[in-house]
């Protein structure tokens, strides 16, 4: 039977390996071997510092996209309410006198919010000319347009649309 030193001395190999194992088994366990198995402050200030940028510039999409978003609900209410007053006029060969008019006769069904405004109460009616065949017809009402005084993504007023 070969005791555990013969052993060494027979494989020369195998010494240095269990020496190895041995001493990389003892510093690992060591109190400066568990201080370097974290994160330094720089790397979290750099992940801080990259996570900060990506959400700063996807508040700055979503905002973008939400105007984006208000402006054609605009455009899609001003296309309905100017397709109503041209079928009230073709039905009746007169303008509305008020948009009000077009809910009470049926060709909406409440007027819209306007989504910068927020109130249905905003909008700007544009006066039809007075019907030289007609002096005494009411103008009435011959377009709408937006209330608000702010200015769309492309540099327009939505006063304007």
């Amino acid at each position: 039977m070969v005791n555990w030193r013969s052993r060494e001395l027979v494989s020369v190999g195998s010494v240095r390996l269990h020496r190895r194992l041995r001493f990389s088994h003892q510093f690992s366990n060591s109190p400066i071997r568990q201080l370097n198995s974290g994160f330094t402050l720089i790397e979290l200030l750099v992940v801080l510092a990259l996570i900060v940028i990506l959400s700063t510039m996807g508040m700055a999409q979503y905002r973008s996209s939400v105007v984006h978003t208000k402006e054609t609900v605009l455009k899609e209410d001003l296309f309905r309410m100017r397709d109503a007053i041209d079928q009230y006029y073709a039905d009746k060969n007169q303008w509305p006198s008020t948009l009000d008019a077009l809910v009470s006769e049926g060709y909406l069904r409440k007027l819209p919010d306007d989504p910068f405004t927020k109130s249905a109460t905003t909008w700007q009616t544009v006066p039809a000319e007075p019907d030289p065949n007609n002096p005494s017809a009411e103008p009435g009402v011959f377009d709408v347009k937006s209330g608000s005084d702010a200015t769309a993504l492309d540099g327009s007023k939505y006063a304007d649309w």
